[in-house]
């Protein structure tokens, strides 16, 4: 060729591109595969601006959140947060609020789901984080082994007395199990009934408020359950909870809607058509698990508005959305996303039923549940206290009475 003597060319290869930023985002499974599944968009529009994944196990993930935080170094750019350990982080001066100038994150609410962006939003009025995914609450049936026992999907969701006695009759007939723990009772009936302002196991002064009717309730039909043999005693994502559900011998199970898609996909695929998706008992509506993107106020202040740009293609990208939604069951926090041809689409599954529809009327009617930072051990202490009710006959209004104690010397730390 032309400019070299020996033929060789002179012309030069291009320089591989060189991000200017590089954008460290912290996730958990299934978030990291959202994320990763996003970037070719994502480059699209910001070819300069480079994404690293950094994944963990979900408590593990959180707890090395914690640490950053708490010591303002290793921090992500980006991290994600499960609701559940949402408190702890919210009622901090960790993460960055994300209602004030530059980011004015308040005028993207109404785009939003009401109860999650609530979520996030701390008494005081600061918002921080942004919800990516909900879990409105349902209640997956086996329909074969309803009919085995004689029963409609009104004898399960009439009224929780009701669907304890139709457990009875489900063990009686089939020998299923009517639920995998007893505790799930309990999970589900302690977010029902929660007055204005109340927080799950607190209220806006920090007062403990387990001694509660609601309390009271959850653990007498989790100890009804127990008592008559309902429950598998097995855990969630056990081995044995898994079994229990490819071999028939859990009959239902109160969870958030993207349990359908994992039962679907990998937990127990051979039971496809045998499902079908119900509203809770007593036309309770409740919220189980949703997802959060979030900045961490120590973070670099350089990449702080690119990172907000990260959170809102991630958040507020009807299609980002809508993928995550059919690629990983992540249920849209986005309203724009909750409309589309895809939730009338019937779901083999369940056999044939368009339950998205369902889902999504469900979110509507879920109220928002205020976080406080001692949520995940008042969760502890409360499971401790049934699992004393359950197993060593602990009478209830002393296992109330002794966590109420406990969590009131812990409300203010």
């Amino acid at each position: 060729m032309a400019g070299s003597p020996d033929g060789a060319s002179t012309a030069t290869a291009p320089a591989a591109r060189m991000p200017a930023t590089t954008l460290t985002v912290a996730a958990f499974p299934a978030i990291d595969e959202i994320v990763r599944a996003a970037l070719p968009a994502w480059r699209q529009l910001h070819p300069d601006v480079d994404v690293k994944v950094v994944s963990r196990e979900v408590n593990d993930h959180h707890t090395a959140m914690t640490t950053a935080l708490s010591t303002a170094k290793g921090l992500p750019d980006v991290m994600a947060l499960e609701v559940g350990y949402l408190g702890r982080f919210a009622q901090g001066t960790g993460l960055e609020d994300l209602s004030r100038p530059p980011y004015d994150l308040r005028r993207f609410r109404d785009r939003f789901v009401g109860y999650a962006f609530d979520q996030a939003t701390t008494p005081a009025g600061a918002v921080l984080a942004v919800p990516t995914d909900i879990g409105p609450g349902t209640l997956l049936y086996r329909t074969d082994l309803l009919a085995r026992a004689g029963l409609k999907e009104a004898d399960l969701t009439r009224s929780w007395d009701g669907y304890v006695e139709a457990g009875v009759k489900i063990k009686a007939a089939t020998g299923a199990y009517l639920m995998a723990h007893a505790r799930d009772m309990k999970d589900i009936l302690i977010r029902t009934g929660l007055r204005p302002g109340e927080g799950l196991y607190f209220d806006q002064d920090s007062r403990p408020l387990v001694t509660s009717p609601r309390f009271v309730r959850a653990f007498e039909l989790a100890r009804a359950v127990r008592r008559q043999q309902l429950d598998a005693k097995v855990t969630a994502w056990s081995s044995d909870w898994t079994e229990g559900f490819k071999r028939g011998g859990i009959a239902t199970q109160m969870s958030g809607a993207w349990l359908a898609g994992h039962l679907n996909t990998w937990l127990a695929p051979g039971t496809r058509g045998k499902w079908r998706a119900a509203t809770l008992p007593e036309g309770a509506f409740a919220a189980y698990g949703g997802s959060f993107f979030a900045i961490a106020r120590h973070g670099d202040p350089a990449r702080k508005p690119i990172a907000f740009e990260f959170i809102r293609f991630m958040t507020m990208d009807r299609a980002q959305q809508l993928a995550a939604f059919k690629a990983q069951d992540a249920f849209p926090a986005l309203l724009a996303a909750q409309q589309d041809a895809f939730y009338d689409q019937p779901l083999p599954f369940l056999g044939g039923q368009a339950a998205r529809r369902d889902w999504r009327d469900a979110a509507g009617h879920i109220r928002a549940v205020p976080v406080h930072k001692q949520d995940a051990f008042a969760r502890e202490v409360i499971d401790t206290e049934l699992d004393k009710v359950l197993d060593r006959g602990k009478d209830i209004p002393t296992a109330l009475a002794d966590a109420r104690r406990l969590l009131q010397q812990r409300a203010r730390r």
